[in-house]
């Protein structure tokens, strides 16, 4: 049976735990002289409704490093959803390729090309998460401290899909994790129903306030995000008037523990949700992160794909 990679909360701790040390191991044999071609002969079609730079890149080449191919299908060569039905484009790229990845506004369409394609299915973020990123952000903290369980994870910003894939990875591994945003920008109640009941599992605790002062308090991790994500560009002018007390500053991150990391998944906007002196400061792991989008998706890939 086909096994898809649609959000966090759809994988055991034990399988994450999994996938992240498949990542270390891939992004060493990376390192030591490149990774064996246990995708050759596979393809990989990679369908975008939204723009990207480090999704398309990092799926783009984690299957040429693995001896796959990738190949970019824009809106204007699908239309999904519009030009064509969502359960027809999926059953025909399942008779051309052996994965789909997809980069979608609606969550819906995701499940839906999920429900219908014969083949694993990606998902490379959707309005309501975005798991592959969340992977290689638990592959950072995994690299750096050496381990997940027991830190303390704060995402200060909106409780957008980002953050509701960090929650769930951070709970399922036994991270403690602290959100701190502006009131009506919450994350949403069913994801943080998911994740108390991860967080029994494993012991770790969650944390909501809108104090950001509050959040990184003891803080291992500090996580920001934009403060306008695409599709949202109406919301902008309300959302930057907003914002500012959330700004991840050297002033807020002195606060947290001296070791903290901070990290974010970019595109960031510098001098607002963070400034230049912390995203090119010493505690910043955000060009780490971004490269190890790479050897995450690997893992996903290998697994999905390649039966590893």
């Amino acid at each position: 049976m086909k096994r898809d990679f649609i959000a966090i909360a759809d994988y055991s701790p034990e399988e994450i735990q999994g996938l992240l040390d498949l990542a270390v191991e891939l992004k060493k044999e990376w390192f030591a002289g490149g990774n064996k071609p246990i995708l050759k002969g596979k393809a990989l079609a990679m369908v975008f409704q939204k723009p990207s730079l480090r999704t398309r890149v990092s799926f783009e080449m984690a299957m040429e490093h693995l001896g796959g191919h990738a190949f970019y299908l824009g809106p204007q060569e699908i239309g999904l959803g519009k030009r064509e039905a969502i359960s027809d484009i999926a059953r025909v790229l399942s008779g051309y390729v052996q994965g789909i990845m997809a980069r979608v506004f609606a969550h819906e369409h995701i499940l839906e090309l999920a429900r219908w394609a014969d083949v694993p299915v990606i998902n490379g973020l959707s309005d309501y998460n975005h798991p592959a990123q969340a992977l290689a952000d638990a592959l950072t903290i995994y690299e750096h401290f050496g381990k997940v369980k027991g830190l303390k994870v704060a995402f200060i910003g909106d409780g957008n899909n980002v953050a509701v894939s960090l929650m769930h990875i951070s709970t399922k591994l036994g991270a403690n994790f602290a959100w701190a945003g502006p009131e009506g920008y919450e994350i949403p109640e069913q994801a943080i129903e998911q994740a108390r009941e991860f967080a029994a599992e494993s012991g770790a605790s969650l944390q909501f306030t809108h104090d950001p002062h509050e959040a990184v308090k003891g803080a291992d991790v500090i996580y920001t995000d934009t403060w306008v994500s695409m599709g949202e560009e109406a919301e902008a002018e309300k959302r930057k008037r907003v914002f500012p007390p959330y700004q991840v500053n050297a002033a807020l991150v002195a606060e947290a523990k001296p070791e903290v990391i901070v990290m974010h998944c970019l595109p960031a906007h510098r001098g607002e949700e963070i400034t230049d002196e912390v995203i090119d400061g010493p505690h910043s792991v955000v060009f780490q992160q971004a490269h190890n989008r790479l050897h995450a998706q690997k893992a996903i890939l290998a697994r999905l794909m390649g039966g590893i």
